[in-house]
C-alpha cells in the first residue's frame, strides 16, 4: 500500500492503462481460442425481449436446429434470452455446438442455459469484434438497438472489405423492408450516402429453406488456417 502510495499521478495513469490492455488482450486471445475450435459456423442475432410465444423466436428455434443438424455448423449467439436463448436451445437439442459469447451489463442480463460453451467479455468492443470475426453467414432477426448496432457494424466491415463478403440475411420481411425502404428512400434517392451496392449486401427473407439454401451455398472460411 505504502508502494502505491508513492506513485506518481502519471504513473498510476500509466498502470491502469496497462491494467486495461492486458485485460482486453485476455479477452481476445480467450475467445479465438473458443472460435478456433469451430471452423464452421453461423452467428444469429436478435432481440433478448423475444419470448417463446414470438414467431421470430420459433423461427431461430426452427432454423438453429435446421443448421447444427443438417450442416453440423456451430451456433454462435451472445449467449443472453430471447432471440439468442431460441438459437442456442434449437442448436443443442440437434447436439450441435451452441455456443455464447456473453456480456457484463450493468443490468443483469442471465446467460441462456442451452450453450455447449461460453466466453464472457467485459468489453462490448471484444464480444463485437469476436461475434463478426468469422462465420459462414450473419443472420438477423428483428430486434432493438443492439441488432441494429451488430447489423450495422457487420455491413460496414464487409461495405470495407475489412471482413470478407459472406451471406447476410435478415429474416422476416414485415419488420425489415421497413428498414431497406427508409435506406432506399433517404440514404440512397434523398442524400446519396450509400450505393446501390451497399443495399445488395443483404437479402430480406421470411423462407427458411431459402436461409438454408444460402447458407449453404456460403464459401468456408479459412481464417483459421493460418491462426496461430
Amino acid at each position: 500500500m505504502k508502494g502505491h502510495l508513492k506513485l506518481t499521478k502519471q504513473e498510476i495513469l500509466d498502470q491502469n492503462i496497462n491494467d486495461h490492455i492486458k485485460e482486453i488482450g485476455e479477452e481476445f486471445r480467450s475467445g479465438f481460442e473458443e472460435l478456433k475450435k469451430y471452423p464452421k459456423s453461423v452467428t444469429i442475432f436478435g432481440s433478448s425481449h423475444a419470448t417463446p410465444a414470438n414467431p421470430h423466436y420459433r423461427l431461430a428455434h426452427e432454423l438453429a436446429n435446421r443448421i447444427a443438424k443438417e450442416l453440423n455448423y456451430a451456433v454462435i449467439t451472445g449467449g443472453g434470452p430471447g432471440i439468442m436463448a431460441a438459437a442456442n436451445l434449437g442448436a443443442q437439442e440437434a447436439n450441435g455446438n451452441s455456443v455464447g459469447l456473453t456480456i457484463d451489463l450493468p443490468h443483469i442480463q442471465h446467460t441462456n442455459p442451452y450453450t455447449t460453451s461460453t466466453v464472457n467479455s467485459h468489453y462490448f468492443f471484444t464480444r463485437k469484434t469476436l461475434l463478426a470475426f468469422s462465420a459462414e453467414a450473419y443472420v438477423f432477426f428483428p430486434g432493438g438497438y443492439g441488432t441494429f448496432d451488430e447489423l450495422f457494424n457487420i455491413l460496414t466491415l464487409i461495405q470495407t472489405r475489412k471482413i470478407p463478403k459472406v451471406p447476410v440475411i435478415l429474416i422476416g420481411k414485415e419488420f425489415w423492408n421497413n428498414l431497406k425502404n427508409f435506406m432506399t428512400k433517404n440514404m440512397l434517392e434523398e442524400y446519396n450516402y450509400v450505393t446501390h451496392h451497399d443495399l445488395e449486401l443483404f437479402t430480406i427473407i421470411d423462407n427458411l429453406d431459402k436461409a438454408m439454401e444460402i447458407i449453404k451455398a456460403a464459401p468456408v472460411s479459412k481464417w483459421w488456417e493460418n491462426y496461430d
